[in-house]
């Protein structure tokens, strides 16, 4: 094929930062109505071949051609004008403003120099329309007030409002019902039958496979290879990710399970109802249910972040009153949050800050931190939770999704936890270091933990527990042992409806 045939092709593209080589020789190309995955490890090099396509980064070398066009010099404004747009995982959009505002800021239609409203709600009702969104928002509504997933829709008609040829999805599913996601994918598929090129990034495998052509692999800044999705495998994938295969079993034949370390009896709120369980020394125990059905929420009850209003919860046989997160953590027990960003890390201190931060009422006196004990405190779990970290100084958003993870075990382990909450630990994280959160978590399991782990991956739990509890509608309706684990039986139980009767039906 020559130049001309690509909607986009990037030729021989380096970029180097501070003592980092994070493009070296990366050439990537994709087709008119191509929908083109880009895979690798975090610190693979994507986010930065994104961001030089779309202007945020120059390249130090290399070619860029968009539309046959060789571009000289990519900023923002030429990429917008070559139709090149971005749809974030964090999407930026005002939430103070409409629908219709978000999708026309920058070029509102104007009648004798005045904001003409009429048009701006007409151009984003016809490309609502265009996507098949048309009933399920209005122009008027205010951005604040919509789903993610309809904000994502609202990212799209955005791009399309602006004549987008070329549209980088970046993790688009990462907060999306599976529902919402199926969604999605028909609007992706309308647009490749637009014939608009996408690019889809995401650590989903299965995502790839069911929407992609192609897709190209990356690996320490560098380009591995391009393959036709129909002629590859998730393995082949992986290996070429990684460097080596990775297993679905994570599962530990040795695992030694003792007492009882954590007993739930019962627990209401007005997001739960009667949810009883039990985890034991050195079991890892799967939470398991359809979004909406409470996981997270009881998981925040049993860490004293929401009231508990009837029941009661037991570590160690001892009854804890009147549950806070203080009393929780004093108690030995850690909570690593489903959104690790916002509610399990401090993003703008350090790694040595996060890590600390439980201990140091233990490390301080009268107001003062004992620094030694604080470095080597930080030291020690940067060492045996092997978090790649230019410094124990390092601004904790500066680090890749799976070492952002190891430092919230990090922090919980420096407060000696013994029980272990968590709520969807490998999401947003790569192949690679899904590995290495797997092996930590049957560390743990190996060293007495107890540990409650939920997911929204059936096959992730299957992978590595000992017992599965199945969550529909707010309460904890089955305990399925390892030896019945099966995907079928456990979807059934986890979307089983109440009938008008009160028998159960399977639904279909």
């Amino acid at each position: 094929m020559t130049d001309e045939t690509y909607t986009v092709l990037m030729k021989h593209i380096n970029k180097e930062f501070p003592g980092v080589k994070a493009l070296q020789d990366v050439t990537f190309a994709v087709q008119p109505g191509e929908v083109m995955a880009l895979v690798g490890e975090n610190g693979a090099g994507k986010s930065t071949l994104i961001k030089i396509l779309t202007g945020a980064f120059s390249c130090d070398s290399g070619e860029i051609f968009v539309h046959g066009e060789q571009i000289e010099k990519m900023t923002p404004v030429m990429s917008d004008r070559l139709g090149i747009a971005a749809v974030y995982q964090n999407l930026v959009l005002a939430n103070h403003l409409t629908v219709a505002e978000n999708v026309m800021m920058g070029s509102m239609p104007t009648k004798f120099g005045l904001l003409s409203k009429k048009a701006l709600t007409q151009k984003t009702q016809e490309i609502l329309e265009q996507i098949g969104y048309a009933d399920a928002i209005e122009p008027g509504r205010k951005v604040g007030d919509l789903s993610a997933s309809q904000q994502g829709m609202v990212a799209i008609v955005r791009a399309l409002s602006r004549n987008a040829r070329i549209i980088i999805f970046d993790e688009p599913t990462a907060v999306l019902a599976a529902r919402e996601v199926t969604e999605l994918f028909r609007v992706i598929r309308w647009l490749k039958d637009q014939n608009i090129s996408i690019i889809y990034i995401s650590h989903r495998m299965e995502e790839i496979f069911e929407l992609c052509d192609s897709v190209t692999v990356m690996k320490d800044g560098q380009y591995v290879g391009t393959k036709v999705v129909a002629e590859t495998n998730e393995d082949d994938l992986i290996s070429m990710m990684v460097g080596r295969g990775v297993s679905q079993d994570h599962f530990d034949h040795a695992r030694q399970i003792g007492e009882e370390m954590l007993r739930v009896e019962g627990v209401s709120n007005q997001y739960v109802t009667n949810c009883s369980l039990q985890v034991r020394q050195g079991e890892i125990v799967g939470l398991y249910g359809l979004v909406g059905s409470g996981r997270t929420e009881l998981s925040r009850a049993l860490f004293g972040a929401d009231p508990i209003e009837h029941g009661v919860v037991f570590v160690k046989g001892q009854q804890l009153q009147d549950l806070t997160p203080r009393k929780a953590i004093d108690h030995k027990m850690g909570l690593l949050p489903e959104d690790r960003r916002r509610q399990g890390l401090a993003q703008s201190l350090s790694v040595k800050h996060n890590i600390n931060m439980p201990i140091y009422p233990r490390i301080g006196k009268l107001g003062f931190i004992h620094a030694g004990k604080e470095k080597q405190n930080c030291d020690y779990y940067i060492n045996n939770l092997e978090i790649k970290t230019p410094s124990p100084n390092q601004i904790v958003r500066n680090l890749s999704g799976g070492n952002q993870q190891k430092v919230v075990v990090g922090k919980w382990l420096a407060a000696q936890s013994s029980v272990f909450i968590m709520d969807e630990p490998t999401n947003g994280i790569d192949v690679g270091a899904k590995e290495e959160i797997y092996t930590l978590i049957n560390t743990l399991s190996k060293e007495g933990s107890a540990i409650l782990m939920i997911s929204s991956y059936m096959t992730e739990l299957m992978g590595i527990c000992d017992r599965i509890l199945i969550m529909r509608n707010g309460t904890i309706v089955a305990d399925v042992a390892r030896q019945d684990f099966n995907e079928e039986y456990i979807l059934g139980l986890a979307i089983k409806q109440t009938s008008s009767n009160g028998g159960e039906n399977h639904a279909s």
